[in-house]
């Protein structure tokens, strides 16, 4: 018969999906039993898609001999309880909530997000940057902390990276190897968010920035039910396809009742750094006239620019290292912004 000892010895070697910390840690085996030589372990714990794969996790390491139960827990709080008209509030501690999303990916959504909180930072606000795009978190590099892992404090609350001024969480984190996929259903991967705004000691904030997943999806429409967002920005190119996936991204927001701070023109043009001559690569004027048409503020344009991308590449904002001109055009997008929301 096989040792209780021995059987959570083994348990403390399963992580719980998506995080690097183990089921034992995490006090989620309720109870740990035998009938003969066959385990019978009782999981405590909410998550549907989570159990199941723990099950199977379980099945593997045992051979197959063992018996998973669940206790469920008792909820905090019913995950469908948020409405987008009345939502619920999980981040108490930030005072204001802004999301970045965009119509499609591939437009500059994360780099905006990034230098946008850090932006904030130089005026002096207290800013936290949560990567809420889990299927591809490019945050870690943007911000030089890409080597960095999950961390657990004292107060059993997850401690956020901090570089240039912000405090950041990211599911990119949260994995073994940088190139580790997260092949998570939407309902694991918004678990882990809503775990990301309650178990990260995020402190008091003044702003909470979201880069959010391209789309108009689950992941935007749970934010929108679980905090009280202050204002949407949405990312796009003046190209035409690019246009038609952010107008959609913008009704998205009108439809769940997000305020929305303005739209913000990404790769707007290229100067050709050894002759200064100008060329509209996606086209010209598309940002701003969508924001006419839809009757919100356009925050500014930002120049396809070989340094924004190196200095992205290298974990180091352009609002923070690159030169005045550089700086200049996120500071401007900030500066709107916070005309539209204080």
């Amino acid at each position: 018969m096989p040792e209780k000892k021995a059987i959570l010895e083994k348990l403390a070697s399963v992580q719980y999906p998506g995080l690097e910390r183990s089921i034992v840690d995490l006090k989620i085996v309720d109870s740990v039993e035998t009938e003969g030589e066959r385990p019978i372990i009782t999981l405590s714990m909410q998550n549907d898609e989570a159990f199941e794969i723990l099950r199977e996790r379980l099945a593997d390491l045992f051979g197959g001999n063992v018996e998973v139960r669940r206790k469920a827990m008792a909820k905090k709080r019913d995950m469908n309880y948020g409405h987008t008209a009345n939502p619920n509030n999980r981040a108490p501690y930030a005072k204001r909530v802004i999301a970045v999303t965009s119509g499609k990916g591939g437009v500059g959504k994360s780099t905006v997000s990034v230098n946008l909180a850090v932006a904030l930072a130089q005026k002096g606000f207290k800013v936290g940057l949560l990567d809420a795009d889990v299927y591809g978190p490019n945050i870690p590099r943007m911000l030089g902390t890409a080597d960095e892992k999950l961390r657990w404090g004292e107060n059993d609350k997850i401690i956020p990276s901090e570089n240039f001024g912000i405090r950041i969480m990211s599911v990119g984190l949260t994995t073994p190897t940088s190139d580790t996929p997260l092949v998570w259903r939407s309902s694991v991967a918004v678990s882990a968010l809503i775990q990301f705004l309650e178990d990260v000691d995020w402190g008091e904030l003044d702003f909470l920035v979201i880069d959010m997943p391209p789309g108009t999806g689950d992941i935007q429409l749970t934010m929108a039910q679980e905090l009280p967002i202050t204002a949407g920005v949405i990312v796009t190119t003046p190209q035409p396809v690019a246009l038609d996936d952010v107008s959609r991204a913008i009704m998205m927001f009108k439809d769940i009742h997000v305020p929305i701070g303005g739209l913000v023109e990404n790769m707007s043009f290229f100067v050709a750094p050894d002759t200064g001559k100008r060329y509209d690569i996606f086209g010209t004027g598309g940002g701003e006239a969508t924001a006419k048409r839809y009757d919100i503020p356009f925050l500014g344009q930002i120049p396809l620019d070989m340094q924004i991308r190196e200095f992205s590449d290298s974990g180091t904002p352009p609002v923070a290292m690159g030169d005045d001109v550089q700086k200049g055009y996120y500071r401007t997008v900030a500066e709107n912004l916070l005309a539209q929301i204080l």
